[in-house]
This record gives C-alpha cells, structure tokens and sequence, in this order.
C-alpha cells in the first residue's frame, strides 16, 4: 500500500469533525489537516488560550466556520457541558476523534474521583462519546476513532480495581491500561454498532512514537534532559506529521472497515506509513471488553442509549 501522508485526505467538503486535545501536537496537526481538506471542525480543549490560538491558524487553512468548546476530560460535568455546547451548534457530527490524552503522570484523580489516566484517557473519551451520539448518528457515515497506543501491549486492566485504590501505582502501568481500555471501547462500540444494524463504524488507531511533548512528563529535571529526550524521539520516532496521519486515515479514508485498528507498524510499531495493525490478546478479549463497558456505564453513567433508540427504529 502507497504510504499515507496529510497532502493525500479526501474533500471533506460538508462534513463536521470533532477532535479532542485539538490545541496541541497530534490534534492540532489533524485539525488543520482535515480543515485543509474542506472540513468544519470542532476543537474540543481544556486549555482555551492555546486553543484560540489554534482555531486561528485552522481557520486561516479552511473554511472559517470552525468552534473552540470548553472541554476537560477529566470532569465528567465538563464533557456534559461540552457535549451540550458541540450539539447545540452542530446538527451533524461525521467524525468524533478521541485524540486528547496524558502520559505517565504523577498519581492523581479527577473530578470525579477516577485515577487520572484512566479517567481521562478513557472514562473522559467514554462518556463523551455517549453524549455525543444523536449528532453521529444523524450522519450517513459516522465514524469514532480513538487513539491508543503501543504502550497497550504492556496494559493490564484490573476491573475491580480500575482506579489503582488497591494496586501499587506506576506511571506506565496505569498508562498503558487506558490505552488497552481505549482499544477495548473501540471494538466493543464497534460491535455494538454493527449488532444494532447502525452506519456507525469504530476504529482505533496509534501514531508510533511521535516525537511530540507528550514524553515531557518522563524527563527528569536535569539540565539538558529535555533537549537530548526531544532529539532522540525525532531520531528513532515519527515525525508529528507521520504520527497524525494515522488518526487522520482512520477518520476520513474509504477503505476503513468496522473495528480497524490503524498505525505504522516498523520497528514494532514505532514510526512507519499507516497501515493496518494487530493487537494484543487482551486487546481483543470480548469478555474484557464487555466487562469494561459494563463498568465504564456504571461509573460515568452513560449507557450509550442513542445506539438502542436508533436500532429500534432501524
């Protein structure tokens, strides 16, 4: 397959495309990318300063019709509000890209009392989703793409103990299982789409390892420690750009199948062109899938009702 790069999106002429985190690296590459190619695009943010300073320069690439939202993933009553705020002006949502994320943070909790990576990576992506429903489902072709990662190889989830109330906390281990929860919720949307007879298609993707701040968490404070980290991602890792043309793919190319999971595959899985990739046993487990859902509605109290209301009347 001809690799894939952001000069090669299809027109998104007429389509409206929300992307969490869109004030910054991958997001932000995207944003512009798929205004470039005719989108209206949403930039759901929790930082409203550098988001405003991104919808500038996305509105000077495209259309100038674009929205900042207020959205910190980490407060469920922020999604609400930011899910309230997108469907008032936006009858029809094409794509929802959950792009936005933390990395190896010290331990912490939302809001809403979640461990923070947990709770923002996923449960924040999860109940936005829900919330967000009737406008994908009012499209032809609705599309969710929700970025995960190779760290996912390394996940583990503990359902009984998602928010590290019990476990020893490490930076990495609670990382990578939001991002197995993150390709866990995406095949598991997908096949309830697919089970309730819906247009609605659920993929997940992956950038490799971009060489974005994403890592800034990691550096010691050393002198020095920050520059030689950022020269060594750009060495062995993807370009920003290479990084985001896998989310972009997912999200706009034709051959995209229900349950994809899209992202360079080289040097296992660090940097490469898009391509179509495996998964982990874990990854793929539909009794973990299932078990997570289950658990992810009971915390968020979002069941994704929309799924249930269209399929009756399908």
């Amino acid at each position: 397959m001809p690799a894939f790069d952001l000069t090669q999106v299809p027109d998104q002429s007429g389509r409206t495309i929300v992307i969490t985190g869109a004030n910054a690296g991958l997001g932000l590459i995207s944003a512009r990318a798929l205004a470039r190619a005719g989108a209206r695009v949403v930039l759901a943010c929790r930082n409203q300063a550098t988001g405003a300073e991104a919808l500038a320069k996305v509105d000077a690439d495209g259309r100038a019709d674009h929205l900042l939202v207020p959205l910190d993933l980490g407060s469920l009553e922020s999604g609400e509000r930011a899910a309230a705020a997108i469907l008032e002006e936006v009858d029809t949502i094409d794509v929802l890209v959950n792009n936005a994320g933390i990395m190896a943070v010290p331990f912490a909790r939302t809001a809403d009392g979640f461990e923070q990576q947990i709770g923002t990576n996923h449960l924040g992506h999860f109940a936005l989703t829900s919330r967000l429903l009737p406008g994908l489902l009012r499209s032809e072709a609705p599309r969710v793409v929700t970025l995960s990662s190779i760290a996912h190889r390394q996940g583990n989830i503990d359902l009984d103990d998602l928010n590290y109330e019990h476990r020893f906390y490490t930076r990495m281990g609670a990382y990578g299982q939001s991002k197995l929860a993150n390709l866990l919720f995406s095949g598991e949307l997908a096949r309830r789409s697919e089970a309730a007879g819906l247009p609605l298609i659920s993929v997940a993707a992956h950038p490799g390892v971009a060489a974005t701040n994403l890592f800034d968490s990691m550096v010691p404070p050393i002198p020095g420690a920050m520059k030689a980290t950022h020269a060594g991602l750009r060495a062995i890792g993807n370009p920003p750009e290479d990084g985001a043309a896998s989310q972009v793919y997912a999200a706009t190319m034709p051959d995209v199948r229900n349950d994809d999971y899209w992202g360079p595959r080289a040097l296992f899985g660090v940097r490469g062109p898009v391509e179509r990739c495996d998964r982990t046993r874990r990854a793929s487990s539909r009794r973990l899938a299932t078990g997570l859902w289950e658990r992810s509605v009971e915390l968020t109290g979002q069941d994704f009702a929309a799924l249930r209301r269209s399929a009756s009347k399908a």
